[in-house]
């Protein structure tokens, strides 16, 4: 869960920490922020983040083509 203010079509759009790495991509965001869309309001905005780590462990062990993971770099 971040605090980040999303609105409609952000699903699948990246999600950076502070440094700039990715972390994740966003799934949705709780009903309580729509309201947001008019007044950003921090403690409502609540986006659902699906974790990088387990988009690369969902890569790793259930797509066959290993080219995907070839074509990322991970550190």
């Amino acid at each position: 869960m971040t605090d980040a203010h999303t609105t409609a079509g952000n699903s699948g759009s990246p999600v950076l920490n502070a440094r700039g790495e990715l972390v994740g991509l966003n799934f949705d965001r709780v009903w309580q922020g729509v309201a947001s869309d008019y007044r950003y309001d921090p403690a409502l905005s609540r986006n659902i983040v699906l974790d990088a780590r387990y988009i690369l462990f969902l890569l790793e062990h259930y797509a066959p083509n290993q080219y995907v993971l070839n074509q990322i770099d991970v550190e």
